[in-house]
């Protein structure tokens, strides 16, 4: 009995993890609909490398400085940008 309590415990904590983690990503899709477009492409491109929040800031580096190098975003803005982008990124942690 108490065995079928703990697994259902378990799964029910599963399930409410699983759905906070959706609701994070979509705070953080939200979240981005009000950015620049060269932030949107920062964001999604971020988004798509899956950083770790140990990861974040190098990943935002990498994915801002390659973006802006390839003419795809703008230089003079890109820090802006990566920052508002970052800013929406976390909230999908």
């Amino acid at each position: 009995m108490m065995t079928k309590v703990l697994v259902a415990m378990g799964a029910l904590a599963a399930m409410g993890v699983a759905t906070l983690a959706r609701a994070d990503i979509a705070a953080a899709n939200a979240c981005s609909a009000n950015l620049t477009p060269d932030g949107k492409q920062i964001y999604a491109a971020v988004i798509a490398a899956k950083p770790t929040s140990d990861t974040l800031q190098s990943t935002m580096e990498t994915q801002t400085r390659s973006l802006a190098m390839n003419g795809k975003i703008g230089r003079g803005e890109a820090r802006d940008n990566a920052i508002a982008a970052r800013d929406c990124v976390r909230m999908s942690f």
